[in-house]
């Protein structure tokens, strides 16, 4: 696929750098055209087992010291979507946009002493009622071989839309023995601290509120880190794919309860409010 824009990266960039320009650059919105398509690439890039343990102990994540939890490489590859969000050819401020989906594909499992190869790429953007939705494709690659890749989903939503949003359904779960978690008010800076992240709606109940939120946003990506190190021990070491949906935010904080189920050859599981009413994530594993 031809590419608008290709970037070379010869190390991978700090999302604190790229947060400056993401938070305090000017964007002057969606100029209604299509986004262009734009490629990053980093080559050799080496892991912290220091980090990953850190990752794994706030995500649930049982660290042997080798293994890396599937959702590790995502926040690898974030730091690329950043630089993609952050390029020219993007005209409207990351704080318009939604995470809506997320598909993980682990081919195998990873450890923390290879090198990988990460790419990402803008692919397609679509108008839709909701807004300008928009895909971005990361890949990690051990030499040659294909290890580990995600898509993501995202919504820039038009501000002149008045369509009215429905409250989204929890899926037919039995909902026998749900787990239930507490999530704290810092879990937001202990995920920073851990993955980089450092987007300020997820940071502080004073810096949250100066973009329109009245408390602390989960990370969506902890969330789905969070839900799949619960059903490790159904996973194992099973190549697979681990679809999800964002669906209300979960701000902290809170209480929430968790459940899965077989279904098929699948796994079926969702997050929600403490209820067991509301869902806050939606997902299904599936074995490869």
């Amino acid at each position: 696929m031809e590419n608008d824009f290709s970037i070379e990266l010869k190390a991978m960039p700090t999302l604190f750098s790229l947060y400056r320009k993401i938070f305090f650059g000017r964007k002057p919105g969606w100029n209604e055209q299509a986004l262009p398509k734009i490629y990053v690439s980093t080559p050799n890039v080496s892991l912290s087992p220091e980090k990953v343990e850190q990752y794994s102990s706030v995500c649930g994540f049982d660290f042997d010291g080798k293994t890396l939890p599937m959702t590790y490489m995502y926040v690898m590859a974030f730091r690329l979507h950043a630089v993609i969000f952050t390029h020219d050819g993007i005209t409207f401020p990351l704080l318009g946009m939604i995470h809506l989906k997320n598909s993980i594909t682990q081919h195998r499992g990873l450890s923390v002493d290879e090198t990988f190869n990460i790419e990402c790429a803008l692919t397609s953007s679509t108008v839709t009622d909701s807004g300008l939705e928009f895909e971005l494709v990361s890949k990690a690659f051990v030499g040659d071989e294909l290890v580990w890749e995600s898509l993501s989903t995202y919504l820039y939503r038009i501000e002149n839309n008045k369509r009215r949003i429905r409250p989204p359904k929890a899926n037919p779960m039995a909902w026998d023995a749900p787990e239930s978690w507490s999530l704290a008010e810092d879990l937001g800076r202990r995920y920073a601290k851990a993955s980089g992240d450092y987007n300020l709606i997820h940071l502080h109940p004073v810096l949250s509120k100066r973009f329109g939120f009245d408390r602390v946003l989960a990370h969506g990506m902890w969330s789905k880190a969070r839900c799949i190190a619960q059903m490790m021990p159904q996973i194992g070491e099973r190549p697979c794919t681990v679809d999800v949906a964002f669906k209300l935010p979960l701000f902290m904080p809170s209480d929430v309860s968790f459940d899965s189920e077989q279904d098929e050859d699948n796994l079926v599981f969702e997050l929600r409010d403490a209820r067991g009413r509301r869902p806050h994530l939606s997902g299904q594993i599936s074995f490869l």
